[in-house]
């Protein structure tokens, strides 16, 4: 089930009182179910839908009709988790720059609410490895990929300075040090604390922006017809 990032700005501006948003005792019982997933998720859980609805004391059927599936109830809690991430802009045309200020916005975020993320990346290991053992049947799947429109965002002022291909590359690349497999690797394996693994992944980051642009600089630099092509 993947969400666009503007789908989650949508639906969040829904659950404000946007256009279309629900009034009334179904606002309310949606808000107490992803009160509930969260508080459940902050504790380490990732429950069903019938574990939630148990525990916010609704039954069953109305907790389907609000999420028909796991994969729909976690998006949900991870997207309030992320929050103010998703509606992340800069106003730098500096592609460093604003690939600092992604990761000054997110990670703390993301960090604070850790346990949830992590009880999603539970869920998507275990999907993952039903789906190799042929036992997830028709479940839907829960998907991660809200970084990828982030990071693209955050390098856009070099989409005409890199070959496609490049630009790609490099949002692939600054992918693997942002989100919560982040806290895992540099909190849970390393041991550092929040000021020296921001410190760590803002270094990280800055490199590779900066030898994307060199290399591309090296190799001619700009988008050339074949390049464009590929």
């Amino acid at each position: 089930m993947k969400v666009s990032r503007q789908q989650a700005v949508n639906d969040d501006a829904d659950r404000s009182g946007g256009r279309g948003a629900e009034r009334g005792a179904r606002a309310r019982t949606r808000r107490l179910m992803l009160e509930t997933a969260t508080r459940l998720m902050q504790e380490g859980a990732t429950p069903s839908v019938s574990e939630v609805a148990e525990a916010a004391e609704v039954s069953r059927a109305t907790a389907y009709r609000y999420f028909p599936s796991q994969a729909a109830l976690v998006q949900a809690v991870v997207d309030e988790g992320l929050g103010p991430i998703l509606t992340w802009k800069s106003s730098s045309t500096d592609s460093e720059r604003r690939v600092a200020e992604l990761f000054e916005t997110a990670m703390p975020r993301i960090e604070a609410f850790e346990a949830t993320f992590k009880a999603a990346l539970k869920l998507s290991l275990d999907q993952w490895a039903r789906r190799q053992a042929g036992t997830l049947g028709g479940e839907p799947a829960f998907t991660r990929g809200h970084r990828v429109d982030l990071l693209k965002d955050a390098i856009a002022p070099l989409k005409d300075r890199l070959p496609p291909r490049e630009f790609k590359r490099l949002a692939q690349a600054l992918s693997l040090i942002f989100g919560v497999e982040l806290l895992i690797v540099l909190k849970d394996i390393w041991g550092l604390d929040s000021r020296k693994m921001m410190s760590v992944a803002q270094w990280a980051a800055g490199a590779l922006v900066r030898a994307a642009v060199a290399e591309s600089m090296r190799e001619g630099g700009g988008i050339t017809p074949a390049t464009a092509a590929e």
